[in-house]
């Protein structure tokens, strides 16, 4: 019997590593073939769908239409640059500087905010699901570090683009253009591109279409932002 556990426990652990390195090639590889191919669809979406069907939701439509970066209007990779991640081109998937300063408002009494890069929002958006445990944030960070291992700026910013939630059941600026503004994403002008990127904090509540005074001035704010940046040519496309 004493023999027999040992080898037990290492056959354990060798099943256990194994399943490991096996995991972590198959992200790798994932991450790498989402360079090049449109993501079919995200965890974010799945979990949205499946909400739906489980509450009975008969009037959910989820809309999903993947558009290269050459077919948006450069305004709206600023625009959003400007309003979610604004050291975006610079850092490597983490702010460092926003998550210190969150810390020490949150220190100073402050509700602790969210100090997400866009990298981050892609890796949780197309990979995990919602939350706020050790074990997402873990392999959000993994994630992270994959996709700007992996992928050229801009190409996350144009996954970004593609599979962010604009409204419900509205994913990405090939839908919120038709939905809301009637237009394609090249025919999108600066103010409607900020309006799009207004509403990304919380795009169930906002409305880039029936904008609220919050939204119109945080529009107005992004815009603003857009100029002092530089303009589209601070986000390389």
């Amino acid at each position: 019997m004493t023999r027999k556990r040992p080898r037990l426990l290492r056959r354990l652990a060798r099943w256990t590593l194994f399943a490991a390195l096996a995991w972590v090639v198959f992200s790798v590889l994932l991450v790498a073939a989402l360079r090049v191919v449109p993501p079919p669809t995200s965890a974010v979406m799945m979990a949205r769908a499946l909400e739906a069907t489980t509450s009975g939701e008969k009037d959910f439509r989820l809309d999903y239409r993947w558009v290269p970066l050459e077919r948006i209007a450069a305004h709206l990779p600023v625009s959003v640059v400007a309003g979610e991640d604004q050291r975006f081109p610079s850092h490597n998937g983490f702010d460092v500087e926003a998550i210190r300063t969150a810390l020490a408002e949150s220190e100073d009494g402050g509700r602790l905010r969210g100090a997400s890069t866009i990298s981050q929002q892609v890796a949780k958006n197309l990979f995990l699901w919602n939350g706020r445990s050790f074990v997402r944030k873990g392999l959000e960070a993994y994630f992270t570090v994959l996709i700007e291992t992996i992928w050229p700026k801009r190409r996350i910013v144009e996954v970004y683009l593609n599979i962010a939630e604009f409204g419900d059941g509205v994913y990405g600026v090939g839908a919120a253009s038709a939905r809301y503004f009637r237009t394609t994403p090249d025919r999108l002008d600066a103010h409607q591109s900020a309006l799009l990127a207004a509403v990304l904090p919380s795009p169930r509540r906002l409305h880039a279409d029936r904008p609220s005074a919050y939204v119109q001035r945080r529009a107005a704010w992004i815009q603003r932002q857009v100029r002092q940046l530089g303009g589209p040519a601070y986000v390389e496309r």
